[in-house]
């Protein structure tokens, strides 16, 4: 017996408008039923589980304890571009001059997350 990843939930203070914030992020739609204002929404990832915003009450005090790591299909640096253009923050610097690394970004509610190296950024390093 086992259990399957169903989904990966973020607890927020704005469900829709989160949700709209990491639908650009993956490029993937929200549910067809979200509207603005609904507490729970979804974003509907290709494959795996979906991203579950569920609105709470409380906001966020700590530095997350789990969070998303993005592989970018443009070399990292550009998504970083992107995705602050989009509303995230830069929080943390993790790239190394060899072209390693990650860079740590927070989403507008102050989840972090990772942008990793892509797979093209990974194929032009030895490392």
């Amino acid at each position: 017996m086992f259990s399957v990843l169903q989904n990966v939930a973020i607890d927020c203070a704005d469900a829709y408008e989160l949700a709209r914030f990491w639908s650009g992020v993956t490029g993937r739609p929200l549910h067809p039923e979200d509207r603005p204002g609904a507490r729970e929404t979804q974003v509907m990832l290709a494959e795996g589980p979906v991203l579950y915003f569920n609105q709470v009450p409380e906001a966020k005090t700590t530095k997350n304890r789990l969070h998303l790591c993005l592989r970018p299909e443009t070399s990292r640096d550009q998504e970083v571009e992107r995705l602050v253009g989009l509303g995230a923050t830069f929080v943390a610097d993790h790239r190394n001059p060899d072209g390693s690394g990650w860079a740590v970004l927070a989403d507008p509610e102050g989840n972090e997350f990772c942008v990793l190296r892509s797979d093209s950024d990974r194929a032009g390093s030895t490392s």
